[in-house]
């Protein structure tokens, strides 16, 4: 599996790390003007990590649902084009700002990504939607926003089983939450995401 453009595997400490071109934004160590993205902090980065085919090439037009701090769609930010970053958090929001003031590129969004329709004024149509909200319904929210993907795109989606429900088997989760994306979605590749990530698993998908 390849990298998209602008994500490199780079020397930090003596250990080789993905890494992106662009300004710091939560104390990561750098090398010249290259970022240290840790797989440990973000569920993008594993699936980098893990080798899973995320069908990525760079400079795509991204939608980010559950943007947080920024964390990790600061990294997108560095190597795709036009990223919508939706966080519902006010605090966190304050954060992603910081993140989003060095990159033109990058586009806050204070809205809820279970609402597609606050939003839908603004985003254009998207090759890949991220998702990383920890909540329950994840399914439905990738659902709802399939409106914004162009029909050759991919949704990356990670799923913590233990946001949908706390006592339920996480693999019953795992299997309904696939049985409801499928409504919309063709499901390409779903993968455990530890060590990186306990508990939780990424999804590659594409429109039906």
């Amino acid at each position: 599996m390849s990298l998209p453009e602008g994500v490199e595997r780079r020397s930090f400490g003596g250990n080789e790390w993905l890494a992106t071109e662009g300004e710091p934004v939560y104390g990561e160590p750098t090398d010249g003007s290259w970022r240290r993205w840790d797989p440990r902090r973000s569920k993008l980065g594993a699936m980098f990590e893990l080798g899973i085919d995320t069908g990525l090439d760079g400079d795509e037009t991204v939608l980010y649902l559950g943007a947080a701090a920024g964390t990790t769609v600061s990294h997108v930010a560095d190597f795709a084009g036009p990223t919508y970053a939706v966080e519902f958090a006010a605090r966190p929001a304050r954060e992603l700002l910081d993140a989003a003031a060095p990159r033109g590129n990058l586009f806050p969004l204070l809205k809820d990504a279970r609402k597609p329709e606050t939003y839908a004024h603004v985003v254009e149509p998207v090759d890949a939607i991220v998702q990383d909200v920890a909540t329950r319904g994840q399914a439905k929210v990738a659902l709802a926003n399939r409106r914004f993907l162009e029909d050759d795109g991919r949704l990356l989606l990670a799923v913590k089983p233990r946001s949908e429900d706390v006592v339920q088997d996480p693999s019953e989760v795992r299997a309904e939450v696939v049985e409801t994306l499928e409504a919309c979605y063709e499901i390409l590749e779903t993968r455990s995401l530890e060590p990186f990530h306990g508990d939780h698993f990424g999804i590659v998908a594409t429109p039906r």
